[in-house]
């Protein structure tokens, strides 16, 4: 299978996983009492966004093809750097607007990320008040290597299916995410090319 008709697939999975539609949650800013006074573990079942990312312990080790173990992300923290790397560098009043979380979520879940290096704050390049946030080279490196893991796991899953199956399944559920996101007004960045759509 195309490692780039993989790694489009791996996208549109994780948009799905992250879709009010499929894992319903409270807009931001209108959680109940109840969910206010959970703690993050509490809550997890109901909104896996509101978990604070959090990483295995860094043994220095990439995961490979091979075993996936290691320095795993999980969901919100891959999210996360997910869409600092195809957006750029953003402010947390920016990503919580992106992902529709409370503003107190998204900085305990980035609070995470900065604390293991993996993301840094800087100055707004546009010369904004608010500092931003960007991947680190070791963020963009455990991103990567996640993407890898994610992505051998879903040729596993899918070895049986033709290519032409996978490139119809590719693009209905493109479709599903795009719908999804002119509803919701919160659209991901994807690459300005994809429209070619050609295996490389």
């Amino acid at each position: 299978m195309p490692d780039r008709r993989l790694e489009r697939l791996e996208r549109e999975l994780m948009l799905v996983a992250r879709c009010s539609v499929l894992t319903p949650r409270e807009r931001k800013g209108q959680a109940t009492d109840a969910q206010a006074t959970q703690t993050p573990q509490a809550q997890a079942p109901k909104t896996p966004q509101a978990q604070a990312p959090t990483t295995q312990p860094d043994t220095g080790t990439t995961p490979g093809v091979e075993s996936c173990t290691p320095t795993r992300l999980d969901r919100s923290g891959y999210l996360l750097l997910s869409r600092l790397d195809a957006e750029g560098a953003m402010t947390i009043g920016q990503l919580a607007d992106a992902f529709q979380l409370d503003v107190s979520t998204v900085n305990r879940q980035t609070g995470a990320l900065l604390r293991s290096g993996l993301v840094e704050r800087i100055p707004d390049p546009e010369g904004g008040l608010a500092r931003k946030l960007r991947v680190t080279p070791r963020g963009a490196d455990r991103m990567a290597a996640e993407r890898t893991c994610r992505q051998t796991d879903l040729s596993r899953l899918l070895e049986s299916w033709t290519p032409e199956d996978v490139a119809r399944f590719e693009d209905v559920l493109t479709r599903f995410n795009r719908e999804v996101e002119r509803q919701e007004g919160r659209a991901w960045p994807r690459e300005t090319d994809e429209a070619a759509r050609s295996p490389e």
